[in-house]
């Protein structure tokens, strides 16, 4: 079986590349980039995972400082607009993943807030894949989210 688009892409968020494309860290070169991976059109490839996570991590710090974003459907409703997702059920999985409500109040910058609604949008986008949590550890921390002391 063909791992999911964002696995192969190490782009679990499936962020896409952007117009012009955004120069995210940790972005593959083409000389480190697959045959299929050089085929990819739409969205962004990384190096490896890890950096697809900070990117991911990066996106959803940048959705509460910037926009205002504060709970899982607000968060899920600019991640996964309606327009091309059933976005009232990848909120409730999102929430359900995070353990709390649709709209209750959620601070990516907690580790392990981030972790969970970096892991369940991973799952929703990934067909319920999930890394490892050393492999999302070190992407939260290269978005410069650090393990609670």
């Amino acid at each position: 079986m063909t791992a999911a688009r964002g696995i192969r892409n190490n782009n679990p968020g499936n962020i896409d590349r952007g117009k012009p494309p955004t120069k995210w860290l940790g972005l593959a070169s083409p000389a480190e980039m697959t045959p299929e991976q050089k085929a990819e059109s739409r969205f962004a490839v990384f190096r490896s995972p890890e950096y697809g996570i900070r990117a991911l991590a990066k996106l959803l710090q940048t959705y509460q400082s910037k926009h205002g974003l504060k709970t899982v459907r607000s968060i899920i409703d600019r991640w996964a607009p309606p327009s091309e997702n059933v976005t009232s059920a990848y909120v409730a999985a999102v929430a359900k993943g995070v353990g709390v409500g649709p709209d209750d109040t959620v601070d990516v910058r907690h580790y392990a807030t981030a972790a969970a609604l970096v892991a369940a949008i991973i799952a929703h986008e990934n067909s319920g894949f999930r890394y490892a949590p050393a492999v999302l550890g070190k992407g939260l921390v290269l978005a410069g989210v650090k393990p609670d002391a």
